[in-house]
């Protein structure tokens, strides 16, 4: 007669028994992990609504929305020409639920502009991919009658220091583009920047400024509604917007050039996230109802992949770096 189980079952048992606690006690799998995203993606633009930073920005996550299936939400963090919305998305966790609509002015001239900065444009970001390629147009008041960049340059000598200018921020491609005019011809105005494009435009709007430097896209609905003028287009090429309006370098060769917006992650967003963001932001900006609208704003879209970017990026630092340097400006 026995008294219970044979030892050879026993030791089964107490195998078994192990590897359910060890099992109950292990990390799930990667792939048991919710794929991204499993909930709503934040994108910051690190200046006020109205631009066409902030326009697309919209526009591209609202089509976001629909082709992963969550929640797109835009935040504007404005303030020191992006460098604040910048930072925050820099210190963000690398988990594809916070990304940054930077540009040219946070991720290429601001790191030879200012002394010290928050963040490294290229350490601390993960560049994901274009957006929009904008030009800029310098417009005056109608009521002070200046038909083109040598009256006003005229104007300005005449009152030296006592004209007052506008652009987004400190910085921005508008803002170095006068910087550059005003080195070029000894001339010199009081520059004020602003939180954002359309702030800008209101200023010279009401008459407030004698100049405001914008892309065209932001311009062209007060250019067309005749509330202000341009009188040149920073661009390498005459704008199909406004064809009639020379361009800067026609009047000072080598001087005048556009801006880009482009998508950002912090530092270490995984390889994955960023192909599927930049094949999905690739796919938005070439569908047909973009491109159109597109180029009723003036604006232009290069396809690049997330190295492709990186490369141009660090390219566009170099250039403007020089830029900077050449018309001695720098922000304490």
């Amino acid at each position: 007669m026995t008294l219970g189980p044979p030892l050879k079952l026993l030791d089964s048992l107490a195998i078994v028994l192990v590897a359910v606690a060890v099992a109950a006690i292990a990390p799930m799998p990667a792939a048991a992990q919710a794929p991204w995203p499993a909930r709503p993606i934040h994108i910051v633009v690190p200046y006020a609504p109205g631009g066409y930073t902030d326009i697309y920005t919209r526009l591209i996550a609202s089509e976001l929305a629909g082709t992963l299936n969550q929640p797109v939400l835009v935040e504007n963090k404005a303030g020191a020409s992006g460098n604040i919305g910048s930072e925050f998305v820099a210190k963000a966790a690398p988990d594809g639920y916070t990304l940054l609509m930077g540009g040219l002015t946070t991720h290429a001239i601001s790191v030879s502009l200012y002394k010290t900065l928050p963040f490294d444009p290229v350490r601390d970001f993960t560049p994901v991919a274009p957006g929009v390629w904008a030009g800029a147009v310098l417009l005056t008041h109608p009521d002070t009658k200046l038909a083109n960049v040598n009256d006003l340059v005229a104007l300005a000598r005449s009152k030296p220091g006592e004209l007052a200018f506008g652009s987004a921020g400190i910085g921005t491609p508008s803002h170095l583009n006068i910087e550059a005019l005003m080195a070029r011809t000894g001339v010199r105005m009081n520059y004020l920047p602003y939180k954002g494009e359309s702030d800008a435009l209101l200023a010279i709007v009401r008459g407030d400024l004698v100049l405001a430097s914008l892309s065209v896209a932001t311009a062209l609905p007060q250019i067309r509604a005749g509330k202000v003028r341009p009188i040149a287009v920073a661009s390498a090429a005459r704008s199909p917007a406004l064809p009639d309006v020379p361009t800067l370098s026609e009047t000072y060769p080598g001087l005048g050039a556009g801006s880009w917006i482009a998508l950002f992650g912090p530092p270490g967003l995984p390889a994955d996230i960023v192909q599927r963001l930049n094949r999905e932001v690739d796919r938005i900006m070439r569908s047909p109802e973009m491109t159109a609208r597109l180029a009723a704003s003036d604006l232009t879209y290069t396809s690049m992949t997330p190295a492709e970017f990186a490369d141009f990026q660090k390219a566009e630092i170099v250039k403007w770096g020089a830029l900077v340097r050449s018309a001695g400006i720098k922000v304490d």
